[in-house]
């Protein structure tokens, strides 16, 4: 009687969809604007806007590092980008590691650096992070949040921007 709901194949495996999706080259977008009277400087991959199929990089990654020495509006010193950019630039290389992640902003604003990347498997990108907070191999405290956008809802503002 059940397998008139359910069907009679429950033994056979299920297809996979395979897509092959051929990566954008990253062009780069300044953008300034103000936020709570505090400037922020932006720097988009405004390649992304018309990247399809945007569901495959379903997964919204934010890291955010905190800055221990700031100049005048929350800017990063001189010293602090020379510990920070680094840091930021092997994280970015990381993430997108074999193809995993697409760089989407990176935004400098009120004492801090937020990075942002739209990620395939949450997963790969959750156990790098992981293993930089478990082996101290952070030159500042950061923080990250990752969680599921499969239509780009949180890109939109960005793109709205071009």
């Amino acid at each position: 009687m059940l397998s008139r709901f359910f069907g009679k194949k429950k033994n056979q495996p299920v297809k996979e969809n395979k897509v092959r999706v051929t990566l954008p080259e990253e062009t780069y977008t300044v953008m300034e604007w103000e936020a709570d009277k505090l400037p922020c400087v932006g720097v988009l991959n405004s390649a992304l806007k018309n990247f399809e199929p945007k569901r495959v990089f379903g997964w919204h990654l934010s890291v955010i590092i905190d800055f221990t020495d700031s100049i005048e509006n929350g800017m990063p010193s001189e010293e602090e980008r020379q510990i920070v950019e680094p840091f930021c630039d092997k994280l970015d290389e990381d993430i997108k590691s074999g193809g995993n992640a697409l760089f989407f902003v990176r935004e400098t604003w009120n004492k801090t650096r937020r990075l942002v990347w739209r990620v395939y498997d949450p997963e790969i990108a959750h156990a790098h992070l992981q293993h930089i907070i478990d082996n101290q191999k952070h030159p500042s405290p950061f923080d990250w949040h990752m969680e599921q956008d499969l239509e780009w809802k949180q890109a939109k503002w960005y793109f709205e921007q071009l």
